[in-house]
């Protein structure tokens, strides 16, 4: 498979839910060309987009990468992805110069890789918006 890359949205999500609630700043955003690695369970941002979008690292991780190598990096949460007009909240790691799409941003936004056609596209079975598989316990009804 060659490399797949798709533009994202990028926005400091404590500035978007301040903006909900009335205040008159704009969110502060970024839109950028990310590589998507459906290898990686984690999204990944530089430290130059985590300052553009007043992020901070709040708590170090551990991952391994691509190589096999462990490292410690910090953890920035408070983080809006969007992608062909479907979001979601999630943390990023913030290391490299790059910025990197993970498995668990795209099964929340129930987009797919098309490896032929190098995109990522709307999961067919539902392009109307994300449907996520849950499991009921007991009486949720």
């Amino acid at each position: 498979m060659g490399e797949v890359v798709v533009r994202v949205k990028l926005t400091n999500l404590v500035d978007a839910e301040l903006a909900a609630a009335g205040d008159p700043r704009v969110p502060r955003s970024v839109e950028v060309d990310a590589i998507v690695d459906t290898g990686a369970v984690r999204s990944v941002i530089s430290q130059g987009i985590s300052d553009q979008l007043g992020l901070r690292v709040k708590r170090q991780s551990t991952a391994r990468l691509a190589d096999g190598t462990v490292i410690t990096a910090g953890v920035a949460n408070g983080l809006m992805f969007e992608i062909l007009g479907r979001e979601t909240e999630a943390g990023a790691f913030v290391l490299g110069n790059e910025v990197l799409v993970g498995q668990t941003v795209l099964e929340e936004m129930d987009l797919l890789v098309d490896c032929a056609g190098h995109q990522v596209i709307p999961n067919p079975r539902n392009p109307d918006g994300p449907v996520l598989a849950l499991r009921a316990l007991g009486n949720q009804r």
